[in-house]
This record gives structure tokens, C-alpha cells and sequence, in this order.
């Protein structure tokens, strides 16, 4: 049997003098909250709303369902709860968008290594967060030309 992709619920998992199970109902994209906690030793609240409008694409990076963040940072993710939000510069919950079939994509990199599987969503614009479009320059009024002296 392959070593299976590893989503937020296998990946984030309690400190080991905790219950295995401690964290069982803490929803999975919640899990990566509870987890930066203990490693930073303080406390980090999930956020309480959604970013609306934004979108970020799930990819599989070296064996881990992964979404970025524009902050720089990422986290691993899962899509038994596609929605993200940054322990690092604090962005609220975001959509993430995983294929129609995870399992399916998963199963067709299970021959290879798990460092060597690697995927990006056929429909992801390349750019998962991209630069705010600068304003068009401002018109300027034509100059009045003074009358020669």
C-alpha cells in the first residue's frame, strides 16, 4: 500500500503527550490553528469570517495537499474542508478550490516517490495571489500656453 497524500486531518495532528484523538472534532482547516499554537507557544484565533471573493488553488507539493498564502507563508490543506486562513499575517477564511476528484488525482501520482508528487490544478491561473492592477495615470489637462511677452 502507497504512503497516502497527506491532508490537514493526517498532517496536523496533536502533540504526542495529548490523546491521539484529541483534536477529532476540531474541524480540519481549524487543525493548522491548534497546531502553529503549541509550536509558537501562544495563542492564535482562528478567524470568525470569510475573505469574500477571494479563491486560492489547492496543489499537491511533494506529497501534501498545500495553499499559499500572499503573506509568503502556506500551510497544508484538505478537501474534506476546502478553506484556508493565514496563522502567519492573520487573512481571514478563503475558499480554496480543489479538483472535482482528489482522489482520483491522488491515486494517479500513488507510483511515484512522495517527493516526487507533484500537481497544479489544470485551471489555476498560475498566480495564486496576483499583484492589484496599478490605476490608469491620470489625465492630465492640456497645458495653457501663455502669450509670449
Amino acid at each position: 500500500m502507497p504512503i497516502p497524500v497527506q491532508r490537514a486531518e493526517t498532517f496536523y495532528l496533536p502533540p504526542p503527550q495529548l490523546p491521539a484523538d484529541a483534536w477529532a472534532l476540531v474541524p480540519p482547516a481549524e487543525r493548522v490553528f491548534r497546531w502553529y499554537e503549541y509550536r509558537v507557544q501562544r495563542r492564535v484565533i482562528p478567524p470568525d469570517s470569510f475573505v469574500i471573493g477571494q479563491r486560492v488553488w489547492a496543489r499537491i507539493n511533494h506529497n501534501r495537499w498545500c495553499v499559499d498564502c500572499a503573506c509568503g507563508s502556506a500551510q497544508v490543506a484538505t478537501p474534506t474542508d476546502p478553506r484556508t486562513a493565514c496563522t502567519e499575517c492573520g487573512l481571514g477564511w478563503i475558499t480554496v478550490v480543489f479538483p472535482d476528484d482528489p482522489d482520483a488525482v491522488e491515486a494517479s501520482l500513488a507510483a511515484l516517490l512522495p517527493d516526487d508528487r507533484n500537481w497544479i490544478h489544470p485551471d489555476d491561473p498560475g498566480e495564486t495571489w496576483p499583484a492589484p492592477t496599478p490605476p490608469p495615470p491620470a489625465a492630465h489637462e492640456p497645458l495653457i500656453a501663455k502669450e509670449p511677452r
